[in-house]
């Protein structure tokens, strides 16, 4: 009931930046938190950033923290992820996912709705 299309992923040199977008359709009304989660190989998928809509609170994991900003456009139902600072050990796929309730959660399986994924490769 609720569809999640990631885009703006790609290949970029260590230090740049990339925006990835993420948008929602379906019964969005249902979303009230937006993650963003990635998943490199051989590893398991890791909570990256997430935001309240309502309120707009976001949180990071200490990985990011300082480099990625999450926002959201709530006209658009759009969450974008500004990955500034790149660096070669943020390579993965990065997904976005959304769920209903209260608290911003980091567990993967703590969210209902997921996208297919985009391909973040950062290079030396």
């Amino acid at each position: 009931q609720v569809q999640l299309v990631e885009s703006g992923g790609g290949l970029v040199q260590a230090g740049g930046s990339l925006r990835l977008s993420c948008a929602a359709s379906g019964r969005t009304l249902s979303m009230d938190i937006m993650g963003w989660f990635r998943q490199a190989p051989g590893k398991e998928r890791e909570f990256v950033a997430g935001i309240k809509w309502r309120a707009g609170s976001t949180y990071y994991a200490d990985s990011v923290k300082g480099r990625f900003t999450i926002s959201r456009d709530n006209a658009k139902n759009t969450v974008y992820l500004q990955m500034n600072s790149l660096k070669p050990e943020d390579t993965a796929g990065y997904y976005c996912a959304a769920r209903s309730g209260v608290a911003l959660t980091t567990t993967p399986r703590t969210y209902a709705y997921w996208g297919q994924g985009t391909q973040v490769t950062v290079s030396s």
